[in-house]
């Protein structure tokens, strides 16, 4: 039956059947050189963490395997109205600590359901760079997209003291000691996952080798945005988090944190771009858990808050080192990945059981039929 939710055996089953039946990856790039879409055949993708970059013109990227800066540049790419455009290819890939580690099964459908869901959602408050394209389903793993002059630092809001590994987090510097961070001033009490005094702005640098944390003043120092433009991204962003906030609240959720990124269209227009409000880019507690949790650190049945989390924080407990994950990891990961949809949207996951290589080529070539000039 339609949308019936799966039970957590069930997904476990399915993401089974999947690692089973698994084939070895077709890159992006080999997808495009293989001509299989004619009109992007001879294009240079840039690899991302988790998904990968179709633009016009001069770019570059770090290949950490070859440790060097990889430089290219594509042909003209716009739409039919003459906007430059990018496009981005979804893939299964899960990095944490900056080490990729794997690919997780359905991971690129469920962020696509989730970040379009959640960009609809906002898209008064903080804007989109996304193009709707008839025929392309929210569970496609392409995205077409205005080519933007990229802002460059990740937009980052916090509600909690979340737990975190990762260097840049306002958790990794509370208990290092410090007691200011990114241009706010913490208050000696608080506790792992608890509250923080309001809701906090934090931008972080974005870059292919290493992000920080900075205050708002530093970035424009260093000449990375303006004050009105960020007050823009920031006040609009708190905006979204409160309608977000009250959206999860009623779903049983409680809106830990989240990042998003910005950048400015051919109209002069701040707009989001990239990911937004999904299980990578953002935190969600259940909230049953984290009351009853509350409850028992108080009367002392319990020396630290540990929710149940729907984000990649849950994937992040299962790193070592460089090493990649276990089918058996990976298979808890997505099992996680779809409990999280299914509760953040309140129906059933249904997957679309084509090849990684289908379903790209078929989005890309539906693209390129409604949209490219």
């Amino acid at each position: 039956m339609a949308n019936t939710m799966l039970t957590i055996d069930r997904a476990r089953e399915l993401v089974e059947e999947y690692i089973k039946n698994e084939r070895e990856t077709v890159s992006t790039q080999e997808i495009l050189d293989s001509g299989a879409v004619s009109r992007l055949k001879g294009y240079v993708i840039r690899p991302g963490k988790v998904s990968d970059s179709i633009f016009v013109g001069k770019g570059s990227y770090f290949d950490k395997e070859k440790r060097e800066e990889i430089e290219f540049e594509n042909p003209l790419l716009e739409t039919i109205g003459g906007t430059s455009l990018r496009l981005m290819v979804r893939t299964q890939r899960i990095s944490t600590h900056d080490i990729t580690r794997g690919e997780i099964p359905f991971k690129d459908q469920i962020l696509a359901v989730n970040h379009n869901y959640m960009r609809k959602m906002l898209e008064s408050a903080i804007g989109t760079s996304q193009f709707e394209v008839e025929g392309l389903s929210d569970n496609s793993v392409v995205i077409a997209a205005e080519n933007l002059k990229q802002i460059g630092f990740e937009n980052v809001l916090r509600a909690y003291m979340a737990k975190s590994s990762t260097e840049t987090s306002l958790y990794q510097a509370y208990i290092n000691g410090k007691r200011e961070f990114c241009g706010h001033k913490l208050p000696d009490n608080l506790i792992t996952n608890g509250p923080l005094p309001y809701v906090m702005d934090t931008p972080s640098t974005k870059s292919d080798k290493h992000d920080e944390s900075l205050s708002p003043e530093e970035l424009f120092k260093r000449d990375i945005c303006t004050p009105k433009q960020y007050a823009q991204i920031r006040n609009g962003s708190l905006f979204a988090f409160g309608v977000v906030s009250q959206f999860l609240k009623e779903k049983g959720l409680v809106a830990v944190d989240t990042k998003t990124e910005h950048g400015i269209n051919k109209k002069g227009e701040i707009v989001a771009q990239d990911e937004i409000w999904t299980m990578d880019s953002s935190r969600f507690w259940l909230s049953d858990d984290y009351n009853d949790q509350i409850e028992k650190l108080i009367h002392g049945e319990i020396k630290e808050l540990d929710p149940k989390s729907y984000s990649k924080e849950f994937a992040r407990g299962f790193s070592e080192g460089e090493k990649g994950y276990t089918d058996e990891q990976r298979i808890k990961i997505a099992v996680r990945y779809i409990e999280g949809i299914q509760h953040l949207l309140g129906k059933g996951f249904e997957p679309d059981m084509r090849s990684r290589e289908e379903r790209v080529i078929s989005g890309l070539q539906l693209i390129v039929d409604k949209l490219i000039a």
